[in-house]
């Protein structure tokens, strides 16, 4: 009688391979129709299909369009500035905060854990309304610190990012410290903040990708054609009869490649930063 186990080893590895391919479809075939929708001009978009491809490969002319129409320049130049801004004080709001949460002891330390997770149970919509009022009485609807004053103050995932680094820190190496005579804050930039390079990539790098891709915050906050970022700036092409899918098509790949880039050259530190932080 034939034993059933060599059919299972065989059956486990089609398996796995067969889910591999229908994950990479799943989120490759999106990116190539983006891809040959970008080099097709209008007629060619509205009479092929999805994946038919272009009668001239080097119809780089959506790509002109997009990047001046568009104003893709200043959308890079804004979203840049919102990215320096919020990642600077998603870095050390979290990183305080992990470090007062972890090393001091103070009354209602508890309730105070409990609400940071309550809060990210909360759905940011439903609090959309009080949001925009408080913002708007500050004065910054229709600027561009509306959105960094929202990315640094709505972050709790870095916060936990963070502590769990923290928590893997020797309390030792700031009772040395103190005897020599730091106090908290000097021990905090010379001794925790050098020492959390690995969670910082991984705040850095996610975040980053959060807030360069985000659309909602902007378009809301920042209406103004000016203060485009990368993501509205691809909303303009929505003229009176219709979406220019063409165009759309090309500010997209123009806005992916950066993404693409970035990840591709820093995505051991995401992986690394992941793994440390689950075994601390």
């Amino acid at each position: 009688m034939t034993s059933p186990l060599p059919a299972r080893r065989r059956t486990g590895p089609a398996l796995t391979y067969l889910s591999l391919v229908v994950a990479s479809l799943v989120v490759l075939v999106p990116l190539a129709v983006v891809f040959l929708t970008s080099l097709k001009t209008s007629e060619e978009v509205a009479e092929g299909g999805a994946l038919s491809p272009p009668g001239d490969w080097l119809n780089f002319g959506n790509y002109v369009t997009a990047f001046n129409d568009g104003k893709m320049l200043s959308a890079f130049v804004n979203t840049a500035v919102i990215l320096l801004f919020s990642l600077t004080g998603t870095v050390l709001i979290g990183s305080m905060t992990a470090y007062a949460i972890d090393r001091f002891r103070f009354r209602l330390k508890k309730p105070v854990m409990a609400l940071f997770l309550i809060a990210t149970l909360v759905p940011g919509v439903t609090t959309q309304v009080a949001t925009f009022q408080v913002v708007n009485s500050f004065g910054l609807f229709n600027t561009i610190w509306a959105p960094v004053l929202l990315y640094m103050g709505t972050d709790i995932v870095s916060i936990y990012i963070f502590l769990q680094f923290v928590r893997g820190i020797p309390v030792s190496l700031d009772e040395a410290a103190r005897l020599d005579g730091a106090n908290s804050l000097t021990i905090y930039w010379r001794i925790i903040l050098p020492l959390l390079k690995p969670a910082i990539a991984t705040v850095v790098i996610i975040k980053g990708i959060t807030v360069y891709n985000d659309f909602y915050i902007p378009f809301l906050y920042m209406p103004s054609e000016d203060l485009g970022t990368v993501s509205t700036a691809l909303f303009r092409f929505k003229g009176p009869f219709g979406a220019h899918w063409e165009n759309i098509s090309a500010g997209t790949i123009l806005v992916i490649v950066p993404t693409l880039v970035v990840f591709l050259f820093l995505q051991r530190y995401i992986y690394n930063g992941f793994a440390q932080g689950a075994t601390k």
